[in-house]
């Protein structure tokens, strides 16, 4: 098992810093999103009862050294974890009319990496101009990447959509790896 797919017992608890606190009822910018499944989406306009829009600072990959201190920022690390968990649940959440999509600023290409060694059956949509994320003023965090250039990822957070309104946030979400069963748990009680 890779050791991007476990969480560490030590994780940092992220805390609430209140930047989220303006999306509930907001309406998603029409805004088209390339996909790992080569379409192009736009979220407004998905067409399933409910969409679960995880969005998540980034993937590592088992090839590649993650930013420094990666494991110290609170809420940075479990992107992997997470997604697996949303594989896991997600014939569960088809059940309830839900649609599940993942995000980042990552580009497409790297997505598609992720997508394929974790067999995600669900798109996972790039951000990486930051048009989707500016629009709704989506919490960010700052880190410095392996190669020295500093960058700005999206914290951790959890959209539950139904008719391009945001019904439900999820932030911070923690721990990750339970953020799936977190939603079911939601759906199932609506």
């Amino acid at each position: 098992m890779s050791p991007l797919s476990t969480l560490p017992n030590d994780l940092p608890v992220p805390l609430d810093d209140g930047a989220a606190d303006h999306l509930a009822g907001a309406w998603l910018p029409s805004t088209s999103l390339e996909t790992t499944n080569g379409t192009q989406l736009d979220l407004s306009r998905h067409e399933s009862e409910w969409l679960v829009l995880y969005i998540y600072p980034m993937t590592g990959r088992p090839d590649q050294v993650l930013p420094s201190g990666w494991e110290q920022i609170p809420g940075a690390r479990g992107c992997t974890p997470q997604s697996c968990s949303f594989r896991d649940h997600h014939v569960a959440l088809q059940s309830l009319g839900a649609q599940v999509v993942g995000m980042s600023v990552q580009t497409t290409e790297y997505q598609r990496e992720m997508v394929e060694r974790l067999h995600l059956p669900y798109p996972v949509a790039s951000d990486a101009d930051r048009k989707f994320g500016t629009a709704l003023k989506l919490p960010t965090m700052s880190v410095e990447m392996p190669d020295g250039r500093g960058t700005h990822l999206y914290k951790r957070i959890t959209l539950i959509v139904k008719g391009g309104q945001i019904q439900h946030v999820m932030y911070p979400v923690f721990p990750p790896d339970q953020n799936a069963e977190d939603v079911e748990n939601w759906l199932g009680n609506v």
